[in-house]
C-alpha cells in the first residue's frame, strides 16, 4: 500500500513543485501534532485562519450542536437559516452603520468576485483600481486584480478594465475617476510583506471616491477579526469602506466568506436580472455556526486586545535574534532575517525544529509570524526559543 504522503502526491492536484509534506494527525491550540506525536507551533495560523487556535472548545461545541440540527437544505438566499441570520446580525451589529448587508460566500477569492460584480452592477462602470503587490486570491476575477505579474501572466487574457496603482503613493487618489467603478485595497498589504498605510493614504483614496461616485471596497481578508489590534482595521485607520470583504477567520476554522455593503448597494444584485449573485454553499450553517462561535470567543476573551500585547513579547524576543527588521501591528508581522537568503531553507527546515512558518508571496525577504490570538506568552517564549535554534542551524 502507498504511503499517505505518496497518495497526496498521485492523487491531490499541485500548487508548487515543492510541498512541505508536512503529515498531520491532530491540532490543539496553538500546536499542531504529527502521526509520530511530534508538536509544532504554528506561528501562521492556516494563514490568518485559525484566529482563535485550533479546535477550541466553545467553537467545537457549536460545530456538533448545529451538525445534530441539519446541514445544507437550499441554495444560498432561498431559505431563513438560523446560522446565516444570527451571524450576519452579529456581524452588523459590530460594523459602522453603512456595512449592514452581509452575503456569504464560501471563500476570500468569491467574496472578491462578489465584491468587483457588486460594485460594477451599482456604478454602471468598469474600471477597477487595485495596487501593486496586492493580493485577492487566485479566481480569474481576483487574479485581474492581483498585483503581481509573476502570478498573472501565464493566464493572460484577463478582465479588462483594470488600473493598478502604487499603493501609499499621492498619484493613486488622482487616478479615481468618473469612469471608476470602484477602487480594491487592503488597508494593511498583507503579502506584500505587512505594509501598512502612510497617513492620509486611505483618507485620500475615501474622499476621490466620494467625489467621484466610485465605491471604496477594503479586503480585510487576512487583518480582520483581531489580528492587527483593532477587530476590523477600518476602525484602526478611521476610513469606511462602502463594501467590506472578509473571509479567512471569518469562517472559525470552517471556509467561508462575505462581502458586506449597505443595503441600498447590496440590492443592486437582487433585480434585473435575479440571481444577480449566488452560490450553492455559500453561508452553509456549520461554517456560520463555527465563525460566529469564534467571533465570541474573540469578543469574550479580548483577544483583540491582548495581540498588541503579544506582539510586543515577539518583537521583545526577535529583538535579540540575527534580524534586521520586524514590520506590521499586533500579531501580523514580517520578519526580515540579516541574511536575505535564507527565507526558503528557514520555512523548509522549521518542521525539524517544532515550527511551521510561511513565506509572503510578494516579499521573499521575510517570513511570516502569525500565530493564533490565542497563543500564550509560554508558548512565544517556546516559539522564539525554537526559531533561535532554527536561525543558528542555518547561520
Amino acid at each position: 500500500m502507498p504511503s499517505l504522503r505518496q497518495l497526496f502526491l498521485d492523487h491531490l492536484g499541485q500548487t508548487s513543485l515543492s510541498p512541505l509534506l508536512l503529515e498531520i494527525d491532530k491540532a490543539e491550540g496553538s500546536f499542531l501534532y504529527g502521526r509520530d506525536g511530534k508538536d509544532y507551533i504554528d506561528l501562521i495560523s492556516g494563514v490568518s485562519v485559525s484566529n482563535t487556535g485550533h479546535r477550541h472548545p466553545d467553537v467545537m461545541a457549536a460545530i456538533k450542536e448545529q451538525a445534530d440540527k441539519y446541514l445544507h437544505l437550499m441554495v444560498y438566499g432561498e431559505v431563513v437559516q438560523s446560522p446565516q441570520v444570527k451571524y450576519a446580525a452579529r456581524l452588523a451589529s459590530l460594523l459602522p452603520p453603512s456595512l449592514q448587508s452581509v452575503f456569504f460566500v464560501n471563500s476570500g477569492s468569491e467574496a472578491i468576485e462578489g465584491a468587483i460584480k457588486l460594485a460594477r452592477r451599482y456604478t454602471g462602470r468598469s474600471e477597477i483600481i487595485y495596487f501593486r503587490n496586492a493580493y485577492h486570491g487566485s479566481t480569474m476575477g481576483a487574479l485581474s486584480v492581483q498585483g503581481s505579474e509573476l502570478y498573472r501572466n501565464a493566464f493572460r487574457p484577463l478582465m479588462p478594465s483594470t488600473t493598478m496603482a502604487e499603493f501609499n503613493s499621492e498619484e493613486a487618489a488622482a487616478m479615481i475617476s468618473d469612469s471608476t467603478a470602484a477602487v480594491l485595497v487592503e488597508p494593511v498589504q498583507a503579502e506584500a510583506g505587512v505594509i501598512q498605510p502612510v497617513e492620509g493614504f486611505l483618507e485620500s483614496l475615501r474622499s476621490a471616491c466620494d467625489r467621484h461616485g466610485a465605491l471604496l471596497v477594503f479586503d480585510e481578508v487576512q487583518t480582520g477579526f483581531g489580528r492587527t489590534g483593532s477587530l476590523f482595521s477600518l476602525y484602526r485607520y478611521n476610513v469606511i469602506p462602502d463594501i467590506l470583504v472578509l473571509a479567512k477567520a471569518l469562517g472559525g476554522g470552517l471556509p467561508l466568506g462575505a462581502f458586506i455593503a449597505s443595503s441600498g448597494i447590496m440590492a443592486a444584485l437582487s433585480h434585473d436580472p435575479s440571481l444577480g449573485h449566488i452560490t450553492t454553499f455559500g453561508g452553509h450553517p456549520l461554517c456560520c455556526t463555527a465563525g460566529h462561535a469564534s467571533l465570541e470567543v474573540i469578543i469574550r476573551e479580548a483577544l483583540t486586545a491582548t495581540a498588541k500585547e503579544k506582539e510586543r513579547l515577539f518583537r521583545e524576543q526577535i529583538a535579540n535574534l540575527p534580524v534586521r527588521e520586524v514590520r506590521g501591528e499586533g500579531l501580523l508581522l514580517a520578519v526580515f532575517p540579516e541574511d536575505k537568503t535564507i527565507i526558503s531553507k528557514l520555512v523548509s527546515r522549521a518542521p525539524d525544529y517544532g515550527l511551521l512558518l510561511d513565506y509572503f508571496l510578494f516579499c521573499g525577504e521575510a517570513f511570516r509570524v502569525a500565530p493564533p490570538l490565542t497563543i500564550s506568552p509560554d508558548e512565544i517564549n517556546l516559539a522564539c526559543q525554537r526559531l533561535r535554534r532554527l536561525m543558528e542551524a542555518l547561520s
